[in-house]
């Protein structure tokens, strides 16, 4: 983390400096760290004029959180201004305890575009996706409003209901959704074994205790599993990202820092002051013990789920599959301004390991494999179940049953086909990862 008083200090230079910091400071040259004259008048002159003529009574206070605000929404879409409302809300998202309809959302070009809906969320359950353009929201629409205004649009009592437009690519016309207002409880990590050998472990978001979690949900399948597992899915799709801590602890928990000999990154950002500037490295360990990996992403997989990600593919001990993630590569500093308000600014670039920025690129899955849906009714081949078995009169083979144990492996990976298409390839390539690790 940054030191914030770096930052505290400047900004309330800057507010006091319309009426009080001393005429030397002032400059036309704005790259000398001097503030430039004309522009702080020219501020100056502006809240002048909303004070005077403004059709309502114009408070202070909220002028000034309004110019903090416009400052940091002209910078990029991930920095901004948080109240004593904002901050506790962000302060509860992180924990995983909050209430809202479970959107990760960003401005784009005047609309609101869904990073991703969180798993098992009001917004996942109505079917909203990543990718979706929201442009109304109840009676409004989202044209020309702020990202402020459109979450404050979203925001609702608990048991609320409000009715969403979108665009969304392939679709000829806007798809409406109404979806109601709950508590959100992400429980950032699930877990499954499949084909009693394979785990499978879906990560919603990177919380305080994810990592632990993981861990504690991987040792539960190594005991379903008689004590090994011989291959691991890891699902980050959907996953809006979380805290970095966090993911450098996911990826860790994989990548064995001695095994070549050297210390791998697993990721490193780069800002443009020094302590903007940060390495992650592996320690020893691998909790898996080098068994394969392959892992899930998609365009809702963003920011610290794209950092495990390009750690694992980049230290080559993942597959990546599914279709390229969001491409969120910038790093968020929360700085406080006082005891009840801060700032969230973009101080850095995250990159992988091999040095690539992830900034509006994403990362690029090993295995593209988009997300289709193969429907139950789909017609079969009439000559399936045709075999020596099917005649009639024919000899049995007396074994000892392996083929049964097969057989039902077989079926749960048929399930899952239907079920999630892209899951049931990744599965197939761990099984083929598993043959020849």
């Amino acid at each position: 983390m940054l030191n914030g008083r770096i930052y505290t200090g400047v900004h309330v230079a800057i507010v006091a400096g319309i009426c009080l910091l001393p005429m030397k400071i002032f400059a036309d040259n704005q790259n000398d760290g001097r503030l430039p004259m004309e522009s702080v008048q020219r501020f100056s002159n502006a809240l002048y004029e909303i004070k005077q003529n403004y059709v309502k009574t114009a408070k202070d206070n909220e002028l000034f959180d309004n110019a903090i605000r416009g400052m940091l929404s002209g910078l990029d879409p991930h920095s901004a201004y948080l109240d004593e409302k904002e901050l506790k809300e962000l302060t509860s998202a992180t924990s995983g305890n909050f209430a809202g309809l479970g959107i990760e959302i960003v401005m784009e070009n005047g609309v609101v575009k869904v990073v991703t809906p969180l798993i098992d969320s009001p917004a996942f359950k109505a079917g909203i996706k990543a990718g979706d353009y929201i442009i109304k929201l109840g009676p409004q629409m989202v044209q020309g409003l702020t990202l402020d205004d459109a979450v404050n649009l979203m925001r609702g009592k608990i048991g609320s209901g409000i009715e969403i437009v979108v665009l969304r690519k392939g679709e000829p016309k806007p798809l409406n959704f109404n979806i109601t207002r709950e508590k959100i409880l992400v429980k950032s990590v699930q877990s499954k074994l499949l084909e009693k050998q394979y785990g499978y472990i879906r990560l919603s978001q990177f919380q305080e205790t994810t990592s632990a979690d993981m861990v504690n949900a991987i040792k539960q399948l190594e005991k379903e599993a008689n004590g090994k597992l011989t291959g691991l899915v890891l699902d980050l799709r959907n996953n809006p990202g979380g805290l970095l801590d966090s993911a450098i602890e996911v990826a860790d928990a994989f990548i064995d820092g001695k095994q070549t000999g050297k210390r791998e990154i697993i990721v490193y950002t780069e800002g443009r002051l020094p302590e903007s500037k940060f390495t992650a490295l592996a320690t020893p360990g691998d909790m898996l013990k080098n068994a394969p990996i392959v892992v899930l992403i998609n365009n809702g997989s963003a920011s610290a789920s794209e950092i495990v990600a390009g750690a694992l593919k980049d230290n080559k001990r993942a597959l990546t599959l599914g279709t390229k993630s969001f491409g969120k590569g910038s790093v968020q500093t929360v700085l406080p301004l006082d005891e009840k308000r801060a700032i969230k600014l973009t101080t850095a670039f995250y990159y992988t390991p091999s040095g690539i920025s992830i900034q509006a690129k994403g990362i690029v899955p090993d295995i593209i494999v988009e997300e289709i849906a193969i429907p139950k009714s789909a017609k079969v081949n009439p000559m399936d179940g045709y075999n020596e078995a099917s005649l009639s009169g024919h000899l049995v083979n007396k074994t000892d049953g392996n083929e049964e144990k097969l057989l039902e492996n077989n079926q749960d990976a048929q399930a899952i086909l239907y079920e999630d298409y892209q899951l049931y390839t990744a599965l197939t390539v761990l099984k083929g990862l598993s043959v020849t690790h």
